[in-house]
């Protein structure tokens, strides 16, 4: 089994805009290199809204050289970029955008849920791009919930949805620019599953609901990040009480990692360029 390197707890929340109050589980500020291929996820809510005529949300911003991850567990996000794309995700469907060289994006409460008001949970999850695909065209994959892989754990352990990767042979539909698995689990208490890591790969639990026992010594509860070592293959997890954790699990980048804000280059003159093609418009209009 892969050996826990630690168990980190969320800080305090924060607001995206004025329809995201988010926890960082973790960022490349403070975990970099430990968690490579991965840079950022907000658990954004779960959160109470009520009605309303104007959307809450985030207004046009930038990003460049990596690849944002939104995963919608309840209400609904709309959302539309410099490419022409957008849309509505809502409960199990997912958002896979990848700025590359340089995107303009947007996110709000759809219309429907800002109307009606209600819970809205969700998780972004930002994904590093090697060196030689940071300036790709930007690009965009939406995944609809019954597009995703769901299969049973054995035992009646649970079940887990194959985002990207694979699991027990079957694919998820996100295509990605290096090898990782995201893996959604919903797990049942009382119960144990061993779930396949590949050796010398980055490997994170992030338990977003309930409580687990992770090989059978460590306890990690709601909000917080088990990150294993990445000698070793597979993990085992119980639940202590019904648990929704994501494992995200993904061969390094061994690449420089500097960021400034919605920028993530491999050089701080790469970043001075990125702002320098925002400025002039080279992330296209909306």
């Amino acid at each position: 089994m892969k050996r826990v390197l630690g168990v980190y707890s969320a800080p305090r929340g924060h607001w995206v805009g004025d329809g995201f109050p988010v926890r960082s589980m973790f960022s490349y500020q403070d975990h970099g290199k430990q968690l490579s291929p991965f840079l950022l996820l907000d658990h954004a809510g779960p959160a109470q809204f009520t009605p309303t005529s104007r959307p809450r949300g985030v207004g046009q911003h930038p990003h460049c050289g990596f690849e944002t991850v939104t995963i919608v567990y309840k209400g609904e996000v709309a959302h539309r970029d410099s490419t022409g794309k957008g849309g509505v995700i809502g409960p199990g469907d997912v958002q896979w955008m990848t700025a590359g060289s340089g995107i303009l994006h947007e996110e709000f409460h759809s219309e429907a849920f800002s109307q009606s008001g209600g819970d809205l949970e969700m998780v972004q999850l930002w994904v590093n791009l090697p060196a030689k695909d940071k300036m790709t065209a930007p690009g965009y994959q939406a995944i609809e919930d019954q597009t995703i892989p769901s299969l049973d754990l054995p035992d009646g352990a649970g079940t887990v949805r194959v985002i990207a990767g694979e699991y027990a042979g079957k694919r998820g539909p996100a295509r990605t620019f290096t090898p990782m698995n995201v893996l959604d689990l919903r797990l049942a208490m009382g119960k144990a599953s061993e779930l396949p890591i590949a050796a010398g790969w980055t490997s994170a639990l992030i338990v977003l609901h309930g409580t687990v026992l992770v090989n059978g010594e460590t306890v990690a509860h709601e909000a917080q990040m088990v990150v294993l070592d990445r000698n070793g293959s597979d993990v085992l997890i119980e639940a202590n009480n019904d648990a929704v954790v994501l494992l995200l699990s993904g061969e390094p980048i061994d690449e420089p990692v500097v960021g400034q804000g919605p920028f993530v280059m491999n050089s701080r003159e790469e970043i001075g360029q990125a702002i320098a093609d925002f400025n002039s418009g080279r992330f296209g209009q909306m």
